[in-house]
């Protein structure tokens, strides 16, 4: 019973439903983390680089530090190929009959939260500091600052959205319970208490305490002291 219902693969094969499907927190979460990367991609590679009237060639709005806008850009590129990636994943998890192949899944998505954390508040670390240390002469008219600040917010909220992304499939338990007990496989046996006594079970002599005397088993030569 464990094994099978572990990490929902009692409940695997059903149909898919696209309005409970997108009705999941876990979804909704999801798009978010999608479009958080679509705004930061869009901030840094639009209004990300900029130049001064003296100069014809372009440099990155961060301090001028290159590293930092292909920082944003890459990041915002795979993380948007990602989230598809793991959207797609969470459409055909439902099918996936196997708990090996389930808890396989679950980890990959788990493992990807916790890196994209990671990366985003090393990107929001990274932009904050670059975007301080800038210097005004280099955009005297603040030309692209909103879409630098909203790279550097978004870059932000980002971490939370990761952290926040947790699988339906996984919830705390206590070791001496069942696990993940679905109301179409209880059973009267899954439901009694271990070393329990059913009524059907019962006996005359199952109710008899022991080294006690029956009645029928009683002769005057038993009861003379």
């Amino acid at each position: 019973m464990d094994g099978f219902q572990a990490y929902g693969a009692g409940k695997a094969g059903g149909a898919f439903d696209p309005l409970t499907f997108i009705r999941q927190p876990q979804t909704v979460v999801r798009l978010l983390c999608w479009l958080f990367s679509v705004v930061i991609l869009g901030c840094i590679s639009n209004e990300g680089y900029i130049n001064r009237p003296e100069e014809e060639e372009e440099f990155c709005i961060f301090n001028r530090n290159q590293n930092a806008c292909n920082y944003g850009v890459g990041m915002g590129m795979l993380c948007f190929l990602c989230c598809g990636s793991l959207m797609a994943l969470d459409i055909y998890f439902p099918q996936i009959s196997g708990v090996k192949d389930r808890k396989k899944a679950v980890m990959a998505d788990i493992g990807m939260s916790a890196f994209w954390s990671l990366m985003w508040f090393v990107g929001f670390c990274f932009l904050a500091n670059q975007w301080q240390v800038s210097e005004e002469e280099d955009n005297p008219l603040d030309e692209g600052g909103d879409a630098a600040r909203a790279a550097i917010l978004f870059s932000f909220f980002s971490v939370f959205t990761w952290v926040c992304k947790h699988p339906d499939t996984l919830k705390p338990r206590h070791p001496d319970t069942p696990t993940f007990l679905h109301p179409d496989t209880l059973t009267l046996s899954t439901l009694t208490p271990p070393n329990t006594l059913c009524p059907d079970t019962l006996t005359p002599s199952t109710l008899t305490a022991p080294n006690t005397l029956h009645p029928d088993t009683l002769t005057p030569s038993t009861l003379t002291p």
